[in-house]
């Protein structure tokens, strides 16, 4: 069988992708995986992205109005009239897009894993069977530990963090999600706490699982109250090249994820986009270019990154106090965009008096963001 395009991952990505290209393309999917879904993810997306991308209703599970955050020693709220992010079935999401794609035409070729590339061809190890797939362009969506981005020789640099999540039941506020950021118990990342109703909710970090279970303890949360559980990766850095050839690279696949939060489907779908384009012109060498805005928002990720791996929890507590302050909760509360985290930096700087107060806590932080 030969295709326009055969999409090797099909995750949000993959199958976004292919129902992009089905009207002008003759499309296959490849899956490794015998189901879709399954992959650790909390599934946060913002709310004014994900009706722009044309995503589901059925597969949002809460509508979430705002965000507490948690240091040692304080706290602060943002909170809007508004949801301002959906908090989403992941599984669902995925369900959806395929069973559209099918309707437009798209092949699935599930439980089928990519070998590599043979003549120009896609080799796949399908129920025992070995298969061959040609076809014009060969789309990498297959994730961070991409196989499609070692076969065409792609380079990374950037760093690879262990990832926990789990369900757990107890009693939550259903319009905020929680941030909770204490170096003292994980120098790596953040926590979360994302709720799925009043009674359930998605509790996550990324570093070491003993971190992830001692904050169990300090949110006084049962370990026996886990209703399940999952682990994964991400890595935060630069993957090159998206293109070689006639293959590209389009979200995890391609490291087209936020340093800042590890959400990656938003940014994903954005290249997906421009991937579209670039296979319509003819000029698959075009699609970075195309996603200039994600490439823009992962450097200053980048930036951002590294100022949080360098500070001390006694600079997260005086950034606290700054960020929690009226005229920064004003700000963020009019002005934040979920998914532009360099809008929501450029807002609070352009403030003389936030600007000077950070100066204050370290002249290295408001250098690196700007």
């Amino acid at each position: 069988m030969r295709y326009d395009v055969l999409i090797i991952g099909a995750g949000p990505v993959g199958n976004y992708l292919a129902n992009l290209l089905a009207r002008d393309f003759k499309v296959a999917v490849v899956e490794r995986k015998g189901s879709l879904g399954g992959k650790a993810c909390t599934g946060i997306i913002g709310a004014e992205n994900y009706e722009r991308l044309g995503l589901p209703e059925s597969a949002v599970l809460n509508k979430l109005r705002g965000a507490v955050f948690y240091s040692r020693i304080q706290s602060f709220e943002i909170e809007r009239k508004s949801p301002q992010a959906y908090l989403v079935d992941r599984k669902a999401l995925e369900r959806w897009l395929a069973e559209r794609a099918v309707g437009k035409g798209v092949d699935y070729y599930m439980a089928a894993a990519f070998q590599g590339f043979k003549n120009g061809k896609a080799v796949l190890q399908r129920f025992g069977e070995r298969i061959e797939i040609e076809a014009d362009f060969y789309i990498g969506a297959d994730g961070v530990n991409s196989t499609v981005a070692k076969a065409i020789g792609a380079q990374t640099k950037g760093e690879f963090l262990s990832g926990y999540e789990a369900e757990v039941v107890g009693n939550f506020n259903p319009d905020f999600v929680e941030v909770w950021v204490n170096k003292d118990i994980n120098p790596e990342f953040f926590f979360w706490v994302a709720p799925v109703s009043e009674r359930v909710a998605r509790v996550g970090t990324f570093g070491s699982l003993d971190a992830f279970h001692r904050f169990l303890k300090i949110r006084m949360l049962k370990p026996t109250s886990i209703v399940e559980f999952k682990a994964g990766s991400v890595a935060f850095g630069v993957r090159k090249p998206w293109v070689r050839g006639n293959v590209a690279l389009v979200g995890d696949a391609a490291l087209q994820i936020k340093p800042t939060t590890a959400g990656g489907i938003v940014y994903g779908m954005y290249c997906a986009h421009a991937l579209r384009r670039a296979l319509l012109d003819g000029r698959l060498g075009d699609y970075e270019k195309g996603c200039f805005f994600v490439k823009k928002q992962i450097s200053f990720g980048l930036r951002f990154r590294r100022i949080f791996k360098g500070m001390s929890q006694d600079d997260i507590e005086r950034v606290f106090e700054v960020l929690g302050s009226p005229e920064a909760r004003e700000v963020i509360e009019g002005q934040a965009d979920f998914d532009d985290h360099v809008r929501t930096a450029k807002a609070i700087l352009k403030r003389p008096k936030l600007l000077a107060r950070l100066i204050k806590i370290s002249p290295a932080i408001v250098r690196n963001l700007l």
